[in-house]
């Protein structure tokens, strides 16, 4: 999994075509969807806080969780500069630890296809499962197999702005379902009055994993799948879904107190 060393200083500058208030939108209307309109929420791969913040807004006590220093200190001045009370902790979600349980946990922007072997997604799930309140919900986003074979596979996208620049290469391996991004920042730097580019390489890698194999893992796991929507809309999925998104339930703990 990468944390976004470099990418993390100019991150929200090339991420400003992503209409965050839109999604968080669609998000909260699927947590009202399911009686949560407030409470204590879970955001994993939070990054620099964008979604975090806005569902703060929106009334959640949230907790922030990303494995990236450099993302969660943009994060924490972003917080700083609003006065919001949200907690961010520097861990890994493959491993992360609550000191309780929450009402619902959250993770948009393909965090999840970071999570690039089986047994890792399980133990997200497993840990999820484990931190929500019974009955508790979980909704998360997926890029699909279509999206890197089609849209992404093998295809360059440049930016050449004011204050950075990027050039990120695309590959897709249909057998691993591996898509890897091979991404080359120039970052402008004033030198003796000059003005000079920097640059940082990072190689990312996302995994596409089938709507049968994540209820599959969701199962294992504990939990009950709910719902799969195209992302943004609450229809079904597509073969050309782009995006989903994917709602699942703690399943187990009022049956363990009722067991007690």
């Amino acid at each position: 999994m990468s944390s976004y060393e470099s990418f993390a200083r100019v991150y929200d500058l090339f991420m400003d075509n992503i209409p965050y208030e839109e999604w968080c939108g669609y998000l909260t209307g699927l947590l009202e969807d399911q009686g949560i309109r407030d409470g204590l929420v879970l955001e994993l791969g939070c990054g620099t806080g964008n979604m975090t913040r806005l569902l703060a807004g929106k009334g959640y006590d949230m907790i922030g969780v990303d494995n990236s220093v450099d993302m969660l200190e943009i994060a924490m001045e972003k917080k700083e500069e609003e006065g919001q009370d949200i907690l961010y902790l520097l861990q890994d979600m493959r491993e992360f630890e609550l000191y309780g349980t929450v009402r619902a946990v959250v993770s948009v922007c393909d965090s999840m296809n970071y999570i690039t072997e089986e047994e890792d997604l399980l133990e997200v799930f497993r840990l999820v499962n484990n931190y929500l309140d019974p009955g508790g919900i979980f909704i998360f986003d997926l890029n699909t197999e279509y999206k890197y074979k089609e849209i992404l596979g093998d295809t360059t996208i440049a930016e050449d702005r004011e204050d950075a620049s990027f050039i990120w290469d695309n590959y897709y391996d249909p057998e691993e379902q591996i898509n890897e991004y091979d991404l080359a920042l120039f970052v402008p730097v004033e030198k003796d009055g000059e003005t000079l580019y920097r640059k940082y390489e990072e190689t990312h890698y996302q995994k596409a994993y089938s709507l049968e194999k994540v209820k599959e893992l969701l199962l294992k796991a504990g939990m009950e799948f709910v719902a799969a929507y195209d992302a943004f809309t609450r229809d079904p999925v597509r073969e050309d879904s782009e995006r989903i998104y994917i709602l699942a339930r703690e399943k187990g703990k009022n049956k363990q107190k009722e067991e007690n």
